[in-house]
Order: structure tokens, then sequence, then C-alpha cells
């Protein structure tokens, strides 16, 4: 069982990662403005569940599968970081509608949206250094058992990361006005593709 002064170390480690910009939360301030709230939340639903992979990762010993064939490691980093780029070149090259106009989002569309949000975290660096060399330091994974990773570490991340990306999207939702231009839509998307190459480029260089 974990203690509360380790239960308020991951909390705050976790809180304070998330909320450092990289390629999530660049595509949830870019998908919030373009389309809306609820297409902002399913993305941060497909984060959410990214971050609960890497957490069974770390919990269950997979990190140390990683270790023992480095080989496979660096292939699945490698096509993280292509999709990255993927990423990138789709919001560089994407087209945008004044915000005013931008229709509700359809079901395909949101459901879209959650499974870029776990690709995005899937491949994002920053995610895989906190689950795989961090959260070792701040828990005693030896000692967590399923009941722990179950009724408290899952719990825990989603409500952490669910507060910091909520606050994300709220923002992003009352920044829209700003953006009613297609030019400054693009400025944004662009942003974030700029940021989705520099997690790719240095998932590559570790």
């Amino acid at each position: 069982m974990l203690d509360t002064t380790q239960a308020l170390t991951y909390s705050a480690a976790l809180a304070l990662a998330a909320a450092i910009p990289g390629p999530g939360m660049a595509a949830l301030v870019a998908r919030s403005v373009s389309s809306g709230g609820a297409a902002g939340f399913c993305l941060l639903a497909g984060l959410i569940l990214g971050d609960l992979t890497y957490l069974s990762f770390a919990v269950f010993g997979l990190a140390m599968v990683a270790e023992h064939f480095a080989a496979l490691f660096h292939v699945v980093c490698w096509c993280a970081a292509l999709y990255l780029c993927y990423l990138a070149w789709q919001f560089w090259v994407a087209r945008h509608e004044p915000v005013q106009g931008v229709a509700s989002e359809q079901g395909r569309a949101l459901w879209a949206a959650a499974v870029s949000g776990l690709t995005i975290t899937l491949g994002n660096p920053k995610t895989i250094a906190f689950y795989l060399a961090l959260l070792p330091l701040v828990i005693d994974l030896q000692a967590v058992t399923f009941h722990v990773w179950a009724s408290t570490l899952v719990p825990l991340t989603i409500l952490v990361l669910l507060s910091v990306g909520g606050v994300f999207v709220v923002l992003a939702l009352r920044i829209r006005h700003l953006l009613r231009s297609p030019q400054a839509l693009q400025r944004l998307f662009r942003g974030a593709a700029l940021v989705m190459v520099v997690a790719a480029a240095s998932m590559v260089l570790k």
C-alpha cells in the first residue's frame, strides 16, 4: 500500500510532467481550439489511456523487457518518432476553417481524436522517461501490488491528468475568440507540429 507521502509525491511529479509543454498538450490545445471541447476531452481521454499503458508497463515489470530486448525497444522508439513526424506533417498541411464555422464533431471524428491522443502519448519521449525512468525513483515498484495499482495509482493518474488536461482544454476554449481566422489556426497547428518534430528528434537522439 502506498503511504500518503508517496501518493502526494507521485501526484505532484505527474502534474508537473503533464503541465510541461509537449506534443500531447500542444495537440490538445490545437484540437480544442479548432474543434471544440468534446474533441478536446476525447483527445485527453486518449492521452490518459496512453499514460495508464506506460504506468502498467512500469508496475508489472515490462520496463525490464525493454532493457533485455534493447533492439526491439529501439525499433519501437523509431516507429514512435516516425509517427510523431507524420502527425506533425498532418498538422502542418491541415486546412482550417474559421472557428465560428466549425461544425459539431461526429462520433467517428471524436473516436479519431481519442486514438490520436493515445498514439501521441505512446510516442511521447517525455511520457516514456517519466514512467520508465523517473517513476521508480518516486515509488518503490517492488512493493506495488495489483490492488495498489488498481485502487490507488490508476485513479490518481486519471484524476491528475484529467485536472491538468482539463485546464488546458478550458483555457483553449476561452481563447477561441482570438483565433477566428484560418491564418491564426494555421499558426497554432504549425506550432504544435514543430513541438512534435522536436519530440521525435529528442526520442531519436536519446
